[in-house]
């Protein structure tokens, strides 16, 4: 059975992800649409307009304009939005790179990518440098206050470019995010102009998104969520932002407060802290009417805390990076407690029994499957993970279980992917643990995720040793060497052996079954 929303379907605009944000911001010109919310320095449509157009020019007179990708590799600053859209602007790709990254997982994706040239900041100049030098040496530039012997980013604003460099929006790609998709090790996702404009246009509807609404933006650009749903979103539909390079919860609080913030975008963890922190009660959150949590799946309960404790409709929806990324969001003036939402408009979901491949009835659980045009155009590098991912006629396959009720609100119930959401950032355990084993004293390891209220998910390790007196501390240091933080393990439980099937694929689901 094909499931649909009752909700009429929306035109597809013949726009860029930029032409589409131009559009809404030429009327208000003299708006503050971005403020940094650590210095209060703040920038009007007009400003951010200009600045958009002279850097893609720059870029273009660099030779980094049509058909070239850019790595951006940043915390969450006003000028963020500058860079992304004078990259689409000028023709290019934005390839978005975690900053906590170690540099050689950023040195793994500028390779991949095959980006031309990295943007960074002051802090982070140094691992980036490290990376761009391991890679193919590619130009570091540094946004804000450059060190002397570093290319600043002003140096690279030009002549400005006053129309839409000419793209494909079919099937150019603007941004490369990277995902782990269903399982396996980060993956380019090749997300296109439609694919972006689209899923504003489906989320500002379906999100009742009203001009003049303001939000603290903590949610990092660099993931799908934060680029699409929270920059784009807000200055297409009239709103505006104001930047946290990292998440405070005091600062998180004031902001709303501040601005009168009609919603909050958050994850589960920051569910939690709203629900559940007393420092909460110390501001005037009256304004609010919405909270809308993504990135990991929601419990019930914590939703309706939520709610309750601020006195607003608090919901979910579903998405991910190859979704561009949402499909389903739950209707404010319909709200279901648990419920990943309503499929989104022009969009359509299955239910699929994962062993037969056919379509299961209301509210049995299968792999959830979705088709609309918010689906990418498939990864990049990787035809085998496209075709494992992507059917012929237009599926995407998400790996997760799920059902759907009879009323057509979905519900996510497990993972038949490997991919463990922390903390809202996705973690791959097969990286985990092709990572663990170059530890001298480890011969085998698997890697699976465990609910944690806080987190989400933890990530554990179950680990084959030569050496009794290796510790969680010692594990922990080696894969620090390489790997983010949120990577890291949490756990880990010492085995004799890894249970695995005959044709070698670890039993996850016998190594849940040991955990107490």
């Amino acid at each position: 059975m094909t499931y649909k929303t009752a909700a009429a379907d929306i035109a597809l605009r013949d726009q860029s992800i930029t032409e589409r944000i131009f559009e809404n911001l030429a009327a208000r010109p003299d708006e503050v649409v971005l403020t940094d919310g650590l210095s209060g320095d703040a920038m009007t449509a007009a400003q951010f307009m200009a600045q958009v157009k002279q850097l893609a020019g720059g870029l273009t007179a660099r030779g980094v304009g049509t058909g070239k990708t850019v790595a951006l590799m940043s915390p969450n600053l006003p000028h963020y939005c500058v860079v992304f859209h004078a990259v689409a602007w000028a023709g290019g790709t934005i390839t978005t790179i975690n900053p906590t990254y170690t540099a050689s997982e950023v040195a793994h994706q500028l390779r991949d990518s095959n980006a031309d040239i990295l943007i960074t900041i002051p802090m982070f100049l140094e691992t980036a440098q490290e990376a761009a030098k391991a890679a193919a040496n590619q130009p570091v530039v540094v946004m804000g206050d450059a060190p002397d012997g570093t290319e600043p980013l002003s140096a690279y604003y030009g002549t400005p470019i006053e129309a839409q460099v000419s793209v494909d929006l079919d099937e150019h790609p603007v941004v490369l995010p990277y995902s782990s998709g269903t399982t396996g090790l980060p993956k380019g996702v090749r997300l296109s102009h439609r694919n972006l404009v689209v899923n504003v246009d489906q989320i500002l509807v379906s999100a009742d998104f009203k001009a003049g609404e303001v939000a603290a933006a903590f949610l990092p650009f660099f993931h799908i969520y934060g680029m699409n749903v929270l920059m784009n979103v807000h200055l297409a539909g009239g709103g505006a932002l104001v930047t946290m390079p990292r998440f405070d919860l005091e600062l998180f609080l004031q902001i709303s407060q501040d601005h009168k913030s009609r919603r909050m975008w958050i994850v589960p963890p920051v569910a939690l802290a709203l629900a559940k922190h007393p420092i909460v009660d110390n501001y005037d959150l009256s304004s609010l009417e919405q909270i809308f949590s993504g990135a990991a799946p929601l419990g019930g309960e914590v939703s309706d805390a939520v709610g309750k404790r601020l006195n607003c409709v608090a919901i979910q929806g579903y998405g991910m990076t190859e979704l561009s990324p949402v499909s389903h969001t739950t209707p404010v003036d319909h709200p279901k407690s648990g419920a990943s939402g309503l499929a989104l408009p022009n969009t359509q979901c299955r239910i699929v029994d994962p062993e037969s491949g056919k379509d299961l009835p209301s509210g049995k659980e299968g792999e959830l499957w979705i088709k609309g045009p918010q689906v990418m155009k498939g990864y990049l590098n990787n035809e085998k993970a496209t075709e494992e991912t992507l059917t012929e006629d237009g599926w995407l396959k998400t790996g997760d279980i799920a059902y759907i009720d009879e009323d057509g609100f979905m519900f996510i119930m497990d993972r038949l992917k490997e991919l463990i959401k922390f903390k809202g950032f996705q973690v791959a355990p097969a990286e985990l643990e092709a990572n663990l084993v170059t530890h001298p004293d480890i011969t085998d390891a698997a890697v699976i995720g465990i609910p944690d209220d806080e987190a989400g998910e933890l990530p554990i390790a179950f680990v084959v040793t030569t050496n009794p007196a290796l510790t969680l501390e010692d594990i922990q240091a080696h894969m620090a060497k390489t790997l983010s933080k949120y990577k890291l393990v949490q756990r880990v439980t010492f085995v004799d052996e890894i249970p695995k099937s005959a044709s070698g694929k670890i039993l996850r689901r016998v190594l849940k079954g040991q955990v107490t």
